[in-house]
């Protein structure tokens, strides 16, 4: 039988004390009815004998402490999951909120997961095309990575979420293939923008929405990504698809941490963020992956947005230790009309070796990489130089390279939110860049390649 308190104590911001408790866990799910009837649902933070602090998920105000009751349901906070849940749009908790009916689920599961063994994980190596050639080609996603993008406040990120949603996919593969995305904290202005993309290009078909608006209490935030994880989690392992979590803004998820710690006065760590604040993100961050004998995997493309455009912030510093790589979008190239600004140099994917070549992509995958990253690097420095000293000052070589870097970035990064090229196109494309320098140049490419692929003269 479950017992009810009247023993609540103290309230602080989402928090709250209760006394007098017995057998109650960490985590543990409870109910706290109003004197008027309403309930509202928290979770046990903190246990020291036979006290308990709580945090309210609907926030505290207008609870009267002496007339409230709470109830400890004996479980952690859940998500019923079911294969119904493809083409729905959820609440940061977990309930529907696009008008359609409750979900029957088919269990109930744990939002906090379960640790992957590392004996167990299948590593990260069949290319995901998103269809943008700047992650494609530059920064290849593969099944199983986690691969954030850093932003700044202002900066396109939530239309190239949108972009990667509706064009991701397995090349190759007859597996189903989902979406889940997580908004966290994001205006109504933004979840409208998602809602009315997915709508009108039919990616809603094969996606599962959750919504944490801005307005919603901060407290809800921390439960938003593990239910979109949750979903995923479900829907890879258990029914074989492969899934692209999809999470944005992961600062806003922060801040909440950081709201709830001060709320229990904890020590602070770095700007004010609690010092568990790495261990917190790798419990997030690191249920991407594969299984050893599962079709399924989960691909995680978490999106954050810099403060100040620091990347020593705390969020994407310690995000960066966890990830493999990451995107990171350039006020300068938005300015000049780029789009998506993705700035290729600083950008990075660990594991964008191991989805390329042949069999995957094509074999002129990585040699043509390497020669364009090469090329805009001396087109940019060519570029500098002349801004200082004049182009009187270039030689004719330095002249082409800095030909190529604006092409690079015109034709090549610059290809707008709503064209989906194929890694052959992308190649293609690159082939046709690199064409404008000498041969003698183009060292990192095998004389047989350039013999195949190579257009002399472009």
């Amino acid at each position: 039988m479950i017992k009810e308190y009247r023993t609540i104590n103290e309230v602080v911001g989402p928090l709250m004390a209760i006394d007098k408790v017995e057998g109650i866990k960490y985590e543990e799910l409870l109910e706290i009815r109003l004197n008027n009837g309403e309930l509202r649902r928290g979770q046990v933070l903190e246990i020291h004998e036979d006290k308990a602090l709580v945090q309210i998920f609907e926030g505290t105000s207008g609870i009267n402490l002496k007339d409230s009751t709470a109830r400890f349901l004996g479980h952690p906070l859940e998500l019923g999951v079911s294969e119904d849940m493809v083409g729905r749009v959820f609440d940061g908790l977990g309930r529907p909120k696009d008008g359609g009916p409750e979900i029957l689920p088919e269990k109930n599961v744990d939002i906090n997961g379960e640790v992957i063994n590392p004996v167990s994980r299948d590593y990260p190596d069949e290319f995901i095309q998103t269809g943008i050639s700047a992650i494609d080609h530059l920064n290849t996603l593969v099944r199983g990575q986690k691969l954030p993008v850093f932003s700044g406040f202002g900066l396109p990120h939530k239309e190239l979420a949108a972009q990667i949603a509706r064009q991701a996919t397995v090349l190759n593969k007859d597996d189903d293939f989902a979406v889940v995305f997580a908004g966290i904290g994001i205006t109504f202005e933004e979840a409208e923008f998602f809602m009315e993309d997915f709508r009108q290009t039919g990616a809603i078909d094969r996606s599962v929405v959750f919504m944490n608006l801005a307005n919603d209490p901060a407290i809800e935030r921390i439960a938003t990504p593990r239910m979109a994880l949750t979903a995923a989690e479900y829907l890879a392992y258990e029914k074989g698809m492969h899934v692209l979590v999809i999470m944005t803004d992961m600062t806003n998820y922060c801040e909440a941490l950081r709201e709830i710690s001060a709320a229990r006065r904890e020590v602070p760590g770095r700007r004010g963020y609690p010092g568990y604040l790495y261990t917190n993100l790798a419990t997030l961050y690191e249920r991407a992956g594969r299984i050893r004998g599962l079709k399924g995997s989960v691909t995680q493309i978490p999106i954050l947005t810099m403060p100040e455009d620091d990347k020593t912030h705390p969020i994407p510093d310690l995000t960066g230790y966890i990830t493999e790589g990451q995107i990171i979008l350039s006020r300068e190239l938005d300015k000049n009309g780029i789009q998506p600004p993705i700035d290729v140099l600083p950008s990075l994917s660990r594991l964008k070796d191991k989805g390329t070549g042949e069999g995957k992509t094509r074999k002129d995958h990585a040699p043509t990489m390497n020669q364009l990253f090469a090329a805009y690097a001396q087109g940019k420095q060519a570029k500098e130089l002349a801004v200082v000293l004049g182009d009187s000052a270039l030689s004719d070589v330095d002249k082409i390279y800095a030909k190529f870097a604006e092409r690079f970035e015109e034709e090549y990064v610059n290809q707008g939110f709503y064209e989906n090229r194929s890694i052959d196109e992308t190649l293609d494309l690159g082939w046709e860049l690199l064409a404008m320098l000498p041969r003698t140049e183009l060292k990192r490419i095998k004389d047989d390649m350039l013999d195949e692929y190579l257009t002399e003269g472009v």
